[in-house]
């Protein structure tokens, strides 16, 4: 049972006849006594005379998979299954991070028939969101009370990383069509293969000229060369401790998300093999054996309900689940947050291993440098000393990720994902991959 707004206001109503009946020599206290139980005896019948609650069945129609920060309306079905009308308010019981209105939603519901409402949600937080049931309040004739009933009508949503840097997506393409076709590679390395011949024409490598060719023609040939396809590439998401650190409006973990999957976009379109590994202590997402147009759909649903541990990761183990993917993979692509000396000395011993066989880059990202202001006080000269030291922190280990004969890419959650992209494509360009 519950009451409505009336019954209060009721209460207030019937203080006149109280003040008047006080006067004309009845007991006040009495009298209000008297008002008080009539109202609370004229609830509880019109709570009694309302239609039951649980006489109306609930179903729900709510779209599978959603991206973060995308709206979309959740359908809620109610059938009255009572022998008269029902006139209440229900309150789907969505998580508060799916951004449903705190609203109750006024319904009158004729005897056997439905009705559909839209719920708007708003999703704030990336993995699955759930709701496990609806309340629903049938209002008595008077309208001064009713009764409530909690009914079981579970449903989810899948709240996928909204892959935000997709924008970089077509210029990095145009760039790939150059290397793949218009410009194909002239200078010939361990990662590219033979594409067509062509005359020779000014600053031409001379390298590159086919002399059998060219007997042949009676003129200059020269021989061009394009990337290899059928590359594995191995992209690796620390999801330690580090991982859950706050940078820019997220955490370095969703960052990592929007390089890895430009990179893969990218990589498809070039014929590569892609695999993903999201590991701590655990593999916590997988994605490996998945190419073409169902390559981003898999990565996104993978990377959706992962979250940060508050772990130290385990290197080596992370190490002996990427040589699963490949014995000899063509890149490694590790997006870790490596900036204290300390902490990555684990990270460090087990590199070398790696970058004998593969070609690594170590991705990382970064907060951006706030300015002082033109009067600093005490506080901000800490913070910029904090941030002197973690730059100062970084440069050191990005100097021993180098000595171990892998390549360092540290930049700001929108910088990273062009950046790692653009330096596959310059390991392409030369032949590297």
């Amino acid at each position: 049972m519950y009451i409505t707004g009336r019954l209060p206001l009721l209460l207030i109503v019937g203080a006149v006849p109280v003040v008047l009946l006080s006067t004309a020599g009845v007991d006040a206290w009495l009298a209000t006594a008297g008002w008080v139980l009539l109202c609370l005896l004229a609830a509880i019948g019109d709570a009694w005379a309302a239609p039951s609650p649980r006489a109306i069945s609930v179903r729900r129609r709510v779209p599978t998979r959603v991206l973060l920060g995308q709206p979309v309306l959740s359908d809620v079905v109610l059938r009255n299954g009572a022998g008269r009308t029902v006139r209440g308010r229900f309150r789907d019981a969505w998580q508060p991070t799916a951004g449903a209105p705190a609203e109750r939603m006024d319904f009158v519901l004729p005897a056997g028939e439905s009705r559909t409402f839209g719920i708007p949600l708003l999703p704030r937080r990336r993995g699955e969101l759930t709701t496990a049931f609806v309340v629903v309040r049938s209002d008595g004739p008077l309208r001064l009370a009713g009764r409530q009933a909690r009914l079981d009508a579970a449903g989810s949503i899948r709240v996928l990383p909204p892959f935000t840097a997709r924008r970089h997506l077509p210029s990095r393409l145009a760039r790939l069509r150059e290397l793949d076709g218009n410009t194909s590679v002239q200078v010939r390395g361990q990662g590219t293969e033979f594409d067509s011949l062509r005359e020779y024409v000014r600053g031409d490598d001379v390298r590159s000229i086919d002399w059998r060719a060219t007997a042949r023609a009676g003129t200059t040939m020269l021989r061009t060369w394009r990337p290899e396809r059928d590359r594995h590439v191995v992209i690796v998401i620390d999801t330690g401790r580090t991982a859950a650190a706050r940078v820019g409006d997220g955490v370095r973990m969703d960052a990592a998300m929007e390089a890895a999957l430009l990179l893969a976009a990218l990589a498809a379109r070039a014929g590569d093999h892609v695999h993903l590994l999201m590991f701590d202590r655990a593999t916590r997402a997988r994605v490996t054996r998945v190419d073409g147009p169902g390559l981003l759909p898999a990565l996104v649903d993978a990377m959706a309900p992962v979250e940060p541990q508050l772990i130290d990761t385990d290197w080596d183990a992370a190490f002996a689940q990427l040589r699963a993917f490949a014995s000899r993979p063509s890149l490694v692509v590790l997006l870790t947050a490596q900036d204290a000396a300390e902490a990555a000395r684990g990270f460090l011993g087990s590199l070398p291993a790696l970058t004998r066989s593969s070609h690594v880059l170590v991705g990382t990202v970064t907060d951006e440098r706030a300015a002082l202001p033109e009067r600093p006080d005490a506080a901000d000269a800490y913070r910029a000393a904090a941030a002197e030291r973690s730059e100062r922190d970084a440069a050191i280990v990005a100097a021993a990720i180098g000595r171990a004969g892998a390549e360092a890419i540290a930049d700001t959650p929108e910088a990273l994902p062009p950046r790692i992209a653009d330096r596959y494509l310059a390991l392409k360009a030369a032949g590297l991959l």
